[in-house]
């Protein structure tokens, strides 16, 4: 994949997402105790041996440049090619949402500009998914398409997701929100330097656009096509979409087809002491990353790194991040508790299935 450099978009943000935008921008939103967002769609251009990558910083960088750092965990840290910081623009609340914002991508044209390489292929963070994308170059190359998209059959309603309307496998028009079973976008798409860096000219009067918003007139003239994948997707949007992408990796079944040997998921490592179950305590169907010492019961939750459950406490469906500690006799149930944080002895936090409530960094709660 040496005639591909990759370009992930991570100046964008949801209304939905209250435990991000904020204090961190989706793409460096913990995941599964171990993991950020962002490392699904780098792992899976770097597993494609694509070796240049380019990551468009969002306002509120600091936690992603801090995940990131060199490149070194994605092998990425190389004299050659390797990942490049890329900024981001200010995007304004009325276009918070656009991940390819045109504005962005016509800041970065000299990126696109100082390489020979024939393919860029593009990607958000808000999918979690595990692909061999050789398969879409493939594609891509033996078709006469100017843009391969790739696709799914979403599983779930969601406004967020970007529907897909097709003719054959030709896209013909993208639309806001999917109900179960429609067609719809991966936020991930390869398509010709060339073209990307002339459809930036084409569409610079009309740079506060997404790059598919501008497209909407062209799809006579620009040939859209489609790549359908079949493996597991999790959407991301919303705090009850994050909730439910992580929680429905504690079923084998997905998660095995998420991670698999031959494409293994690479993030920040991390030189933590595993974890610790004292006498007692009781763990069952939940996923402890290394750090943690539990005491209490955790039941059907993920805990991050170095998480303390105290003798006494209870946890159940719940996602607990790095570095919290659940004092004696706490209760936590469906809920999402951010990094750092201390809850009291004897507190109760529960949330219910369908309204999970949210304890912040800085202790307020969301209902």
């Amino acid at each position: 994949m040496n005639r591909v450099i990759g370009l992930i978009t991570c100046n964008y943000a949801s209304t939905n997402m209250e435990i991000a935008n904020d204090v961190r921008p989706i793409a460096s939103m913990p995941f599964l105790g171990r993991y950020r967002l962002v490392d699904f769609p780098l792992s899976n251009m770097v597993n494609s041996d694509i070796s240049t990558v380019g990551v468009i910083m969002p306002f509120n960088y600091r936690s992603l440049i801090d995940h990131l750092g060199s490149g070194k965990d994605w092998n990425l840290d190389r004299k050659s090619g390797g990942l490049f910081i890329l900024p981001g623009s200010a995007f304004g609340t009325s276009h918070a949402g656009a991940r390819f914002l045109l504005r962005d991508l016509i800041s970065n044209k000299p990126y696109l500009e100082r390489t020979d390489a024939e393919y860029v292929l593009l990607s958000t963070s808000n999918f979690v998914f595990n692909s061999d994308l050789t398969e879409l170059l493939d594609q891509h190359l033996e078709s006469d398409a100017d843009i391969t998209m790739m696709t799914y059959t979403t599983r779930y309603n969601d406004r967020d997701v970007v529907g897909v309307e097709l003719d054959g496998d030709r896209v013909v028009k993208t639309h806001n929100g999917v109900q179960r079973g429609d067609e719809a976008s991966l936020d991930c798409f390869i398509i010709k330097r060339d073209l990307l860096i002339d459809m930036l000219d084409w569409y610079r009067a009309t740079d506060y656009l997404d790059l598919f918003e501008a497209l909407h007139a062209d799809y006579n003239r620009v040939k859209v096509r489609t790549f359908h994948f079949e493996g597991h997707v999790a959407s991301i949007f919303s705090k009850n979409s994050y909730y439910q992408a992580n929680m429905e990796l504690l079923n084998p079944m997905p998660a095995n087809e998420l991670f698999t040997p031959e494409r293994s998921i690479k993030t920040k490592a991390h030189d933590t002491a595993p974890a610790k179950f004292e006498i007692g305590s009781k763990v069952s169907n939940s996923t402890i990353s290394a750090g943690c010492r539990i005491r209490g019961s955790v039941t059907g939750s993920i805990l991050g790194r170095n998480v303390i459950i105290e003798r006494g406490a209870v946890v159940r469906d719940s996602i607990v991040m790095e570095g919290c500690i659940v004092k004696e006799g706490s209760v936590v149930e469906h809920a999402i508790v951010d990094r750092s944080n201390v809850i009291p002895a004897g507190t109760e936090l529960r949330g219910t299935s369908e309204e999970i409530l949210i304890q912040r960094k800085n202790n307020k709660r969301v209902a």
